[in-house]
């Protein structure tokens, strides 16, 4: 919305300087780490009196976990609230509005109400059950189908959403998917992301600090998109208007950080399904959008390891009755190892870093 303010330079010279793309992404991640900060102790506070805590599994279900856990049992959660609010604000105030971020935004809305609806349901019934999987998996059935229609009905994006780019590769691999085909892409992409930061969340300050690695690398994958120039230079997909995903790319960062701050061990917060389910679907549509959605393998490549130990781990189970890990996902098999849970974190941070530096170096090999 600030964007437009530029159009009055001749008023104000400096009002200029909000054309620029890369500014406006400083100014929403600023933005949204202020508001976070400033918001956490009043939601922390509210959560709090409602009594809206975490419900975990007991000893019977979880084992030596539950023991380990024990003293998070009074920590509130839907903390997923504050880091919406922060993005939310601070992209309506700095992004400018085309089919992209909106896109972005009704995916994120969306996402955030499953979540809400999710804890809301565990909270009150005080136990970890919550808004059934068949249920959940409908409801983002439900917004990965309107999210196409939306761009198939867009002449910005009709034409580009079509397209199928694969990394490592200087030409698009499909120019126009089939409507099954796309759909479907966009389901295991949407859908796979959201379920797989919702898996990852399980202990302090590990899910939201493995996002905002992730939302740094396609703030710049976003930007590189947008921008016709670099985009020829590198050899990807250019998507006009696209860039301005950043802004919401920059704004989940500045968001993260705020969260982050009262979610580190031992945190005040949790993010709970309101955040994980949301923030998971947002990265992952942004991917679809920019044409990096392969990518995210890579770039998401904790979130990646942590799906597939859960796959793994029932899988062997329900074969050969023994279990690969001692407790999947894999951050819990480390826990119970002996980890403390700030190692967990740390390690799994590096991590995170690293996958993310090797999602970059994908768009200059081609």
């Amino acid at each position: 919305m600030l964007s437009y303010l530029s159009q009055y330079e001749e008023v104000f010279g400096p009002l200029r300087l909000l054309r620029f793309l890369t500014l406006r992404m400083l100014f929403a991640a600023g933005t949204a780490l202020f508001i976070g900060y400033i918001l956490g102790p009043w939601l922390i506070g509210l959560l709090g009196r409602l009594s809206f805590q975490q419900s975990f599994r007991d000893e019977s279900e979880v084992g030596k976990l539950a023991e380990l856990h024990l003293g998070k049992k009074n920590t509130p959660t839907m903390g997923g609230l504050l880091i919406f609010v922060s993005v939310s604000v601070s992209v309506l105030l700095w992004a400018q509005f085309n089919v992209w971020t909106l896109t972005a935004l009704f995916v994120y809305t969306s996402l955030t109400s499953l979540g809400f609806l999710d804890d809301y349901l565990k909270v009150s019934k005080r136990n970890s059950k919550g808004f059934p999987s068949r249920g959940k998996l409908i409801w983002q059935s439900l917004t990965a189908a309107v999210t196409l229609v939306i761009l198939l009905n867009n002449p910005m994006s009709v034409d580009k959403v079509q397209e199928l780019w694969l990394p490592f590769v200087k030409n698009a691999v499909m120019t126009q998917m089939p409507l099954w085909a796309l759909f479907g892409f966009l389901f295991l992409v949407l859908v796979g992301a959201s379920n797989a930061i919702n898996v990852t969340d399980g202990v302090d300050g590990l899910a939201i600090g493995c996002t905002i690695t992730v939302a740094i690398v396609y703030s710049i994958m976003a930007y590189a998109a947008g921008n016709f120039i670099i985009s020829e230079y590198l050899l990807i997909s250019h998507v006009p208007g696209v860039g301005e995903l950043g802004i919401i790319c920059a704004a989940i960062v500045g968001g993260g950080l705020a969260f982050l701050w009262y979610n580190a061990h031992p945190a005040e917060i949790f993010m709970g399904d309101t955040g994980s389910l949301a923030l998971g679907g947002l990265i992952g549509v942004i991917a679809f959008m920019t044409h990096q959605a392969v990518t995210l393998i890579i770039v998401g490549g904790i979130f990646v390891m942590e799906t597939v130990s859960v796959i793994l781990q029932v899988m062997s189970f329900k074969s050969t009755g023994k279990r690969i890990f001692r407790m999947a996902p894999i951050h819990h098999h480390f826990e119970l190892k002996g980890w403390a849970e700030t190692k967990v974190v740390i390690r799994f941070w590096i991590l995170s870093l690293i996958f993310a530096f090797a999602g970059l170096a994908t768009l200059k090999i081609r």
